[in-house]
């Protein structure tokens, strides 16, 4: 039987909600979730989900209804306790205990004080007990052997804590991230986007890099706050994909978009170089023909989904448009690697095309060709086509970048 691995991938964060509405999404029976939930001695909540769309993204929203307030704080013993108590399987228990050991570790080193001494406050509480549970237990219903996850994007401002207002990312996530040497990534958000649960299951269940994958199928969890771009959590479900034998990879891109016919061309190509600068993907301009005949630009920019709100910031900023368009997009990338290429003025860098672990097409690299021409006083199209020529006789020479 061949293993099934799934792939989170936290574009825009991740939360215990989130990771449990991604499961439901792909395919988890509220109903069956619900039965596993209520080995658990834990009384006083409800959990529902619903489908929802925002900007043309459908997903599944998870939510957990607390009949009453909380006003006690409890101790790792007391969780121990509680599912210990339980008849879930003992390997679902094995791993939700060491979540929760996993956080104990985070806040006792930020409060300074021991495991045992330690208070769970938000993530001691009722909804958070039942996401961690809820993510463990998908995850079996879903007969996932391995899990990994994507780079996390650490959000910015402050959080509303039982200990006042903090930094975000949160002490205890950032710690969690810490310990376990997770992958972050900047994303000036303005707001929390990975919470101290959702790190903690990560942290202690996944491997932070992307698989070679034949992905079955995808969920999506919602979280709760509204952002500029879907705010969800992207599970890939799928078996592990022979990398020597992998089709071109699966991706979401974003695309801008805004018409402009007031503007000189200096300042577009001002705006151009700043957009690469700040990341983006690709850039170009299409002519187009707007009200009254009048004669204009499209700019068009091809970025990560993280990168909308920032870019299109910088395009208000940068050009005379009033508002920016933009969607999702799923684009099929093929593998590529950087080759030197050994000429008979020197070695020139291209980029390598690779389908099915074979190199289908090489890209002479513009800078390096230009200044391999300039030294030697040839023609750039003689350097291009020795360049061609060397791969066609198999003269590449890999590069680590």
């Amino acid at each position: 039987m061949s293993q099934r691995i799934a792939y989170f991938d936290c574009f825009s964060g991740a939360s215990g909600d989130m990771l449990v509405g991604a499961m439901l999404d792909a395919g988890v029976s509220l109903e069956a979730l619900q039965a596993e939930l209520a080995k658990v001695p834990l009384m006083g909540y409800t959990v529902t989900c619903e489908h929802r769309t925002q900007q043309h993204l459908a997903g599944t929203k998870f939510s957990v209804h607390i009949a009453h307030e909380e006003h006690h704080h409890r101790h790792l013993a007391d969780i121990e306790a509680i599912f210990a108590a339980s008849s879930l399987p003992a390997e679902d228990v094995a791993r939700i205990l060491a979540v929760f050991r996993r956080l104990a570790r985070a806040e006792a080193k930020v409060h300074g004080t021991s495991i045992e001494e330690v208070h769970f406050h938000e993530v001691g509480a009722v909804d958070s007990i039942v996401d961690i549970a809820g993510a463990v237990i998908g995850l079996r219903l879903l007969g996932v052997d391995k899990v990994y996850a994507s780079s996390l994007p650490l959000g910015s401002g402050m959080v509303q804590t039982s200990h006042g207002p903090l930094p975000v990312p949160a002490p205890a996530t950032l710690e969690l991230l810490a310990e376990a040497g997770a992958p972050t990534r900047p994303l000036d958000a303005g707001t929390e986007l990975v919470t101290p649960t959702g790190a903690a299951i990560l942290c202690e269940l996944a491997e932070f890099r992307q698989p070679a994958m034949r992905i079955q199928r995808v969920g999506y969890g919602f979280g709760t706050k509204l952002l500029p771009w879907p705010n969800v959590l992207r599970l890939w479900i799928g078996e592990p994909a022979d990398v020597s034998h992998a089709e071109p990879a699966l991706e979401t891109v974003a695309e801008l978009a805004c018409n402009i016919d007031d503007m000189a061309g200096q300042g577009l190509g001002f705006a151009m170089e700043r957009l690469f600068a700040a990341g983006a993907l690709d850039v170009w301009f299409t002519p187009i023909q707007m009200k009254k005949d009048r004669p204009a630009v499209q700019l068009g920019v091809l970025c990560r989904p993280e990168d909308v709100a920032r870019l299109s910031r910088l395009l208000l900023e940068e050009t005379t448009t009033f508002g920016v368009r933009h969607q999702l997009l799923l684009r099929y990338v093929a593998g590529r690697s950087f080759v030197e290429v050994h000429t008979p003025w020197g070695p020139v860098r291209a980029k390598a095309k690779l389908l099915d672990g074979q190199v289908v097409s090489v890209a002479p690299e513009y800078e390096s060709c230009a200044q391999v021409a300039r030294q030697a006083g040839v023609p750039l199209a003689q350097v291009y086509e020795a360049v061609l020529a060397g791969w066609r006789a198999g003269a590449l020479h890999p590069l680590d970048k």
